[in-house]
């Protein structure tokens, strides 16, 4: 089955580039295109998508905050932000706000393709030009980051569900969602606290006083 793929840029001649190189792949699809953040992130609520590439310079949300935004209510979908800009501050805040990968617009082409099919298999990936210095950028930050700010809102949400003995089934039907995405949302927790099982997330919710031991 294809990957599919949502576009998201102000500029149609921009979604259009895209969508030809990206469709000439056989094993791309792009299902739908956006000029405005807002209107893609309730596509993607609604509808299954594989990969969203997001613009950082939007008109009416900016790319990170979409990108916060799908990371919460679309933890399937993978982000991949295509920028103009190459400091590592850019990079570190898309990578804070949920991207899986971070190409450069005069580096599109080739490395878009291969960027897509990275984060779809669930890997990293930065533009070779940003690699050294945003990686350690990144990785210095995060190691000196409170933990629990690892998590979004609704990782939180979802850890509190968890480790009060709630199943995934009935977290997702009280939160709306399906259970494949709690499952989404317990793993990518579980991977950003390096927490390997149950126990290990009860104990972490108690010392930062998520829940008690009542």
């Amino acid at each position: 089955m294809p990957i599919s793929v949502v576009l998201v840029d102000d500029h149609a001649v921009v979604r259009d580039g895209l969508r030809a190189l990206l469709e000439s792949q056989v094993d791309l699809r792009v299902v739908a295109s956006f000029s405005d953040a807002r209107a893609a992130v309730g596509f993607c609520t609604d509808a299954a998508a594989d990969v969203v590439i997001l613009d950082i310079a939007l008109p009416d949300m900016n790319g990170i905050e979409a990108a916060k935004q799908l990371h919460d209510h679309c933890p399937e979908a993978k982000v991949l932000m295509l920028s103009m800009h190459s400091s590592a501050e850019f990079v570190h805040r898309a990578l804070r706000g949920g991207a899986s990968g971070y190409v450069l617009k005069e580096s599109a082409g080739a490395e878009v393709i291969e960027a897509v099919r990275t984060v779809h298999a669930g890997g990293r990936f930065i533009s070779r030009k940003l690699l050294p210095q945003a990686l350690e950028d990144y990785a210095r930050r995060h190691a000196d980051e409170p933990p629990l700010e690892r998590l979004s809102p609704r990782e939180r949400q979802v850890l509190k569900l968890v480790v009060e003995g709630r199943t995934s089934n009935e977290i997702a039907q009280g939160l709306g969602v399906s259970s494949k995405s709690i499952d989404t949302y317990r793993h990518r927790m579980m991977l950003k606290l390096g927490i390997d099982d149950l126990p290990g997330l009860v104990k972490f919710a108690i010392r930062h006083g998520i829940t008690s031991v009542e």
